[in-house]
């Protein structure tokens, strides 16, 4: 294999280790703790935070799961996904469960019309050297 896509695999290792880690820190979890949470072992979840392992998509929702965080936050940290347009809002939006899917498509429509007015007022006023308007 190419050592530029050896690197790059290692990388992401480290990435998703180092996010994984920072989430625990943040949730005062031990790591001992979050093991059990995850239903992961002790020295496999230690691996993947000092970027040694590469956990499987399944790995990385049992540790989302532990975390309480979004599985699909890790996916996007391990770049098994790409960061969806829209952001947290967008992510809440579409796993709301109270609201059905053509509730969620107009509220996802007005929220992407908002954006895309304001990065127009955006680029306006950055043309124009003056301040967007609120």
């Amino acid at each position: 294999m190419d050592k530029s896509i050896d690197k790059a695999v290692a990388d992401l290792g480290r990435d998703i280790g180092d996010y994984i880690k920072q989430q625990r820190s943040s949730a005062k979890i031990s790591l001992r703790e979050l093991s059990k949470l995850a239903g992961v072992s002790n020295p496999y979840l230690s691996q993947i935070e000092r970027g040694l392992r590469k956990p499987s998509a399944e790995i990385l929702q049992q540790i989302a799961k532990g975390l309480r965080i979004s599985a699909e936050a890790l996916y996007v940290e391990a770049g098994i996904l790409q960061q969806r347009e829209g952001g947290a809002l967008a992510d809440a939006i579409a796993v709301a469960p109270e609201l059905t899917e053509r509730q969620k498509q107009v509220l996802l429509d007005v929220y992407e019309s908002f954006r895309r007015e304001n990065a127009a007022k955006q680029s306006k006023s950055d043309v124009d050297g003056n301040e967007p308007e609120e």
